[in-house]
């Protein structure tokens, strides 16, 4: 039985000249440290364009790249940039924390003079890419350009004719907005051209990519723009209801998320033609895909569009598991990771025994005195092999941070059920990290601020929060030689490296 290991690790974390982690060198260097850790698994986040907010959950497109991610010193290398033009550009001054606003003032200043110069039309690999591609690219790309066109606006608060795609709009905004339209699709190109190097590289040096991908899109994005029909919309195209979850102990409203709702038996009709297609563009990204909010696809909660919390919304039945089964039939079994946690009811583990996907399992659950006790499912002795065990995801504190935030009780707990009560409290994360390391779960992913010890000013995600959100950046400085060989130790003292 063959048990394996892995770092969570955002792209955005990643080191780098100019501002935000990318495809750049240290991507690479990042790569390098992990093989040399014994790690066979690098999980990232969502690779997709972001927007307000900067979350990866929200994004403009499923299927399209961010190009805060193309690397900057490639294209000085190309000759499309100069390095004096790309330092004279601010990308803000706090090497640990990324400046959004700077990076979009900045990054595509520099990404249209590198386009300008490119002559990309007579590239016949670019020519293939977009011939490849054009299934989304050509919505994608008219999208992006139109909403610069109207200055950022959602697609929602467009002219009525474009609005609504009549194709007369859509034939004057294609031809009014050429040169922007080719500029998304020079971005494009470089995005993936960079990626799929990147994922060549960690695969040849045995590191498989874990990618994410949430359950729902983006209401101000082209697929929902130039697809209205898969979501419960309107004539006006307005969503009926949106998606959230119920309040709870963590939030006393719910989760008012506002994504729009598929239309599940319009889906059913097409044998899930599009989710089959949205599988195959993961997989062509990566070699695992970790789906977001699985439970969704078992009951989803819908709440009346206009709401300003989450209170009145209701639980409706999802598509269950014939849609895996009509994706298996279209591209093929893939390795899938089900995103199953939060209220894990009967139905729910159904879904995920009856899928075959591995769910997962966080340390950080197994403790809550509001549940009277250990909650017994998150407790590693009882982690069953087809499960993937975490220290935590983007949208839970550190370990160290999760230390401070607990009660006395709980400290306490966690102190009985590792059995240690000399560890001092800054250092528990290295037992914790072990506890799930020894676990029978086939795969064990660590965040890399865990790894670090690092509190909950490096979290990346608060739930409901915007503002703070998705900016730590790690420093290579804090990849030494010593976390490399402790990593690869515990990894191999508990059954998890590669033989």
């Amino acid at each position: 039985m063959e048990r394996a290991a892995g770092v969570l690790l955002s792209i955005t974390s990643l080191p780098s000249k100019y501002g935000i982690g990318c495809f750049s060198k240290e991507a690479y260097q990042f790569v390098d440290w992990l093989k040399g850790a014994g790690q066979e698994y690098w999980q990232i986040l969502p690779l997709g364009p972001t927007g307000f907010g900067d979350s990866p959950y929200a994004s403009f497109s499923t299927f399209a790249g961010n190009p805060y991610f193309i690397d900057l010193e490639t294209l000085i290398k190309d000759g499309l940039l100069t390095e004096a033009e790309c330092d004279q550009v601010d990308f803000g001054d706090d090497e640990q924390s990324i400046d959004y606003e700077k990076i979009y003032s900045g990054r595509y200043k520099l990404l249209r003079k590198a386009f300008e110069r490119s002559d990309i039309n007579a590239d016949k690999e670019y020519q293939e890419f977009v011939k490849k591609h054009s299934s989304w690219l050509e919505d994608y790309t008219l999208f992006m350009a139109v909403k610069s066109h109207y200055e950022g606006k959602p697609w929602y608060q467009w002219p009525d004719d474009i609005r609504n795609r009549e194709a007369k709009a859509v034939e004057e905004h294609r031809e009014k907005l050429g040169s922007e339209i080719e500029f998304q699709k020079f971005m494009q190109y470089l995005f993936f051209t960079q990626w799929f190097k990147l994922r060549a590289y960690a695969n040849e040096n045995g590191i498989k990519m874990i990618g994410d991908i949430p359950i729902y899109l983006a209401y101000d994005s082209s697929d929902v723009w130039a697809n209205p029909e898969l979501f419960y919309l309107d004539e006006k195209h307005d969503p009926y209801e949106v998606a959230g979850v119920p309040p709870d102990g963590f939030s006393p409203t719910g989760q008012l998320w506002g994504n729009p709702l598929y239309k599940w038996e319009y889906h059913k009709e097409t044998g899930y033609s599009w989710w089959a297609e949205r599988m195959r563009s993961c997989f062509d990204l990566y070699d695992i895909v970790r789906i977001d909010h699985f439970r969704g696809f078992d009951e989803y909660y819908s709440v009346p569009f206009g709401e300003d919390t989450a209170i009145n919304g209701k639980w409706n039945k999802g598509p269950g598991v014939e849609i895996f089964k009509e994706i298996e039939k279209k591209i093929g079994k893939r390795p899938v990771i089900a995103e199953d946690l939060g209220y894990v009811n009967e139905s729910l583990k159904k879904l995920v025994d009856d899928s075959g996907f591995p769910g997962m399992k966080v340390i950080e659950f197994g403790f809550d005195e509001r549940d009277s006790g250990y909650a017994t499912d998150y407790l590693p002795h009882n982690y069953d092999y087809n499960s993937v065990a975490y220290t935590g995801t983007h949208d839970n504190p550190t370990l160290v941070g999760w230390w401070d935030e607990i009660t006395e009780k709980e400290q306490q707990m966690v102190r009985d059920y590792l059995g240690d009560y000399y560890t001092p409290e800054d250092k528990l994360y290295i037992p914790m990290i072990g506890a799930i390391m020894r676990s029978s779960s086939k795969l064990c992913i660590v965040q890399m601020q865990d790894y670090l010890g690092l509190d909950s000013s490096t979290r990346m995600n608060v739930p409901s929060s915007v503002g703070k959100n998705w900016r730590w950046r790690l420093q290579f400085s804090q990849l030494t030689d010593e976390l490399q060989t402790r990593i690869k130790s515990v990894t191999e003292l508990c059954g998890r490296l590669k033989k």
